[in-house]
């Protein structure tokens, strides 16, 4: 037995010497290949602001080889076992000029670089089918503003962006939160209502959010999620082209998130201040191996209580959206958003007395709150939006977009009747609020429809950008809406009530005592200021006058023609638009009422390249918005009433620096507006309107936004606003408008450590002030000046990333708005949100 294991060990020793021998062969007759089959090639891409590019398309081209890669989230790519020699490179991304460069690898050494690719306008979509990949403050670019892909430096108007980026470094879920971002807009009250330029949102338009360019309804009283928002642009002045029946002041565009061709996945959650709890996901990326078929999911969920009494919010959004990209040609893009809001609707914070310059804004703590706890505001919306683009040729192309909304309102709520109570004399108790008791079911459909050709032309020396469509728009409040309201005060039976008290029809009302005061009886109970109760309150306690809401709808339709005209280095942007209008009290009834309106719009704007960085620029244009609808669809509102029109010019100048990373724009404008519905201050009929002759508005903004340095990102603005009332009652002209500061400005910045010993720490900080205000309704008190702090600290770890935020540092006491001494907006005193951000 021993003698066989040696004779099988001596013949194993045999056969390892022969396996040593023939590997050292091939080594030698093959080690050139193998030593060349090693090499690497690898790179990251970024733009020419310095920001990664994930997505992009990389080419490797040898005499014998083709590979290719898409950058990651990172905007890096690798090539590995590639053979000696030369290659080239070619690197696309959407909205970027084409990269390409000789790759030397003849030496058979590994290579690492940096690929910068240019934004190119001719390489950006005709219509936003694909995402933004950049990750960053600045956005360069809009497609809303002229209908064809732009770079906002070619654009004659001021544009102010806030990008998802600054969105989540200031942890601003709400659209209140985003806009404070920019110069010129204030906000005026705790819902989606906004001065622009000096201009407060007529009650005609206060309804209506422009969504990826094209119209919605009734966001107004809830401010949306800002899960599924790509960026926010604020397009000051009046959109006489891009868009129809817009504010004077400026448009707030909500750009949704569309699909990108690389994963990319997000998952976030926050808790914080008042009980507050937060989530969103977004989810994108290829869901074929060609990566023609692209999706995007988005949601977000809010569940938060408030520093108000009485207050909270519950809601939730589900954003899918997909993307065909057949071919270069061909785009099509189809997003669904559906979004449940639940929440009471917050009147303000009313205040003792009412005396004009000596009443004091903090007689009621910050907190204090009208309303009973079964108070409620439930709304939904379902908004199906759809867009194709599709080239026929480099010079030709038809764009499509379609939009179909419905929202759907259930309200039950407390309010005041914006005045205090009063004896049996109608003397005022300054501690005693007259109330009103509100149901209200409601829906609403909204269904855009836009068309247009674009053409790339040229004649002799001028190039042209031509763009020839039409849009039209439908808004229909459906049969079987309907309101109730208790107001007023008791009669004298009990069985019945009187919407006005005339102490000289004593005997007509019921009385009780208060303070030893004889006052009427209400139709809902005072609120007591001094003595604040909240209880659940039986609305079969109340005599409510039930009505319906008529159907009404509104239609406009407008055909358009822009031209935009190059020559060296002028640009002119010419506009024309015609626009045809409808209004329609008792909708599709027997007593249908019509009203029709038409207006021509024109539109003038000249852009000259005074440098290599400095664009300058001026602008005309004018707005249009019928306002018979108001007195259509609410008679208590009064009317009929003129139209609002308005025109705008505007110079300024946009300016790129550190290669394109940083950008600053200044404007100078000057608006004028007419005939602009105004409350009528009336304590009988809150809702009665009545129209002011015009005001003016001018002043100076200036923005900056991007990268001072690649660790280091900025956001600044600044607005001087003088708005005055320039025709009305004698008492008013010449004097300051409502809603408005005269100075204001907000900054915030992100500076994330790249030593060592500090990286993937980042911090944060932030400043907004805004001049004193009037009020809406009332001149009698003065909203006074403030000054916030914000500060946030991050730290990221591979994927994760931690965010805490401190908002309104130092505890200020403030108040961004008010309407009168019963309903004053206090800001939110010091508050934190953390936040835990996934990335795979």
């Amino acid at each position: 037995m021993g003698y066989i294991c040696n004779i099988v060990a001596a013949n194993n020793n045999y056969i390892y010497m022969v396996l040593r021998i023939l590997l050292s062969a091939l080594f030698v007759a093959f080690a050139p290949t193998l030593f060349a089959q090693i090499i690497h090639y690898q790179g990251q891409v970024r733009s020419s602001a310095n920001a990664v590019l994930p997505g992009a398309t990389v080419q490797l081209t040898g005499q014998n080889e083709l590979r290719q890669a898409v950058s990651d989230q990172y905007g890096s790519f690798s090539f590995t076992n590639l053979q000696k020699g030369i290659y080239k490179l070619t690197v696309s991304s959407v909205g970027f000029a084409t990269g390409e460069k000789v790759v030397d690898l003849q030496r058979g050494e590994s290579l690492t670089e940096t690929i910068v690719l240019t934004a190119a306008e001719q390489q950006l979509q005709a219509v936003e089918i694909l995402g933004r990949q950049e990750r960053e403050y600045n956005s360069t670019y809009s497609f809303s503003a002229t209908k064809i892909a732009t770079e906002n430096r070619n654009i004659p108007q001021a544009i102010s962006t806030v990008t998802k980026e600054l969105i989540a470094d200031r942890q601003a879920f709400r659209l209140g939160d985003v806009v404070k971002n920019v110069s010129g807009v204030s906000p005026v009250s705790f819902y989606n209502h906004y001065a622009i330029r000096g201009i407060t949102q007529s009650s005609s338009s206060i309804e209506n959010r422009l969504v990826n360019g094209m119209r919605t309804s009734q966001i107004y009283f809830n401010q949306p999620l800002s899960s599924n928002v790509e960026r926010v642009e604020v397009i000051k002045g009046p959109a006489s082209l891009t868009f129809s029946n817009t504010d004077p002041g400026g448009s707030i565009n909500i750009i949704t998130k569309k699909p990108l061709p690389v994963d990319r996945k997000e998952i976030s959650l926050s808790v914080g201040s008042f009980n507050t709890l937060r989530g969103a996901l977004d989810f994108t990326g290829p869901l074929n191996e060609q990566k023609t078929l692209l999706y995007r999911l988005n949601a977000g969920y809010e569940d938060a209580q408030s520093f108000r009494d009485l207050q909270f919010k519950k809601a939730l959004l589900l954003a899918p959206s997909f993307s065909y990209v057949p071919n270069d040609k061909t785009q099509v893009n189809i997003e669904l958003t559906v979004s449940h809001d639940n929440s009471r609707l917050d009147r303000g914070q009313p205040i003792f007395g009412a005396t004009a310059g000596k009443t004091d804004l903090n007689s009621t703590p910050v907190s204090f709150a009208i309303g009973a706890p079964n108070d409620y505001n439930k709304t939904q919306e379902v908004t199906l939006m759809s867009s194709l683009t599709h080239a026929f040729s480099q010079q030709v192309s038809l764009n499509l977009s379609f939009m179909r909304q419905a929202w759907f309102e259930d309200l039950f709520e407390h309010r005041t009747s914006n005045t205090f109570a009063a004896d049996s004399s109608s003397k005022p108790i300054s501690t005693l609020v007259q109330m009103q008791a509100y149901q209200r079911q409601q829906k609403w459909y909204t269904n855009n429809l836009n068309a247009y050709f674009s053409f790339d032309l040229k004649t002799g020396p001028l190039n042209h950008r031509l763009v020839v469509g039409l849009d039209h728009i439908r808004f229909e409040i459906v049969r079987g809406a309907a309101q109730s309201t208790a107001r007023g005060f008791i009669n004298a039976a009990g069985n019945g009530v009187i919407n006005t008290y005339n102490p000289a029809n004593a005997a007509l009302y019921r009385y009780t005592n208060y303070n030893g005061q004889k006052i009427p009886v209400p139709g809902v109970p005072y609120f007591d200021l001094k003595n604040p109760t909240y209880v659940i309150r039986d609305r079969g306690d109340y005599l409510f006058e039930r009505s319906q809401i008529l159907p009404a709808s509104y239609q406009v339709s407008g055909l358009y023609l822009m031209d935009q005209i190059s020559l060296g280095k002028f640009i002119a942007n010419i506009g024309l638009r015609q626009e045809w209008y409808t209004d329609l009290a008792n909708y599709k009834l027997d007593n249908e009422t019509r009203v029709e309106q038409t207006k021509f719009l024109p539109r003038l704007g000249l852009t000259f390249t005074a440098t290599k960085h400095i664009n300058v620029y001026g602008v005309y244009t004018e707005g249009y918005q019928p306002q018979s609808i108001t007195s259509l669809t609410n008679p208590e509102a009064g009317g009929p009433f003129d139209p609002l029109s308005s025109n705008m010019y505007e110079l300024g100048a946009k300016t790129e620096w550190l290669n394109g990373g940083l950008t600053l724009n200044a404007a100078y404008f000057n608006i004028t507006q007419r005939n602009i519905l105004i409350s009528a201050n009336d304590p009988v009929n809150v809702n009665r309107l009545i129209q002011r002759g015009a005001e003016n508005s001018r002043g100076m903004e200036l923005d900056i936004t991007g990268k001072i340095l690649p660790s280091w990102q900025v956001n600044f603005s600044y607005a001087y606003i003088d708005a005055r009332i320039t025709d009305d009652v004698e008492t008013l002209k010449g004097l300051r408008k409502e809603n408005t500061p005269q100075n204001s400005f907000s900054f915030w910045s992100r500076y994330d450590f790249t030593a060592p010993a500090l990286r993937g720490l980042g911090v944060g900080f932030g400043v907004n002030h805004s001049g004193e205000k009037i009020p809406w309704f009332t001149r009698d008190f003065m909203i006074p000046a403030y000054t916030l702090a914000d500060a946030a600290v991050y730290y990221k770890v591979r994927d994760i990333q931690f965010a805490a935020n401190i908002n309104n540092l130092f505890n200020t006491s403030y108040w961004f708005g008010a309407i009168n001494y019963t309903r004053l907006y206090p800001g939110t005193p010091r508050n934190t949100m953390v936040n835990v951000t996934y990335r795979f």
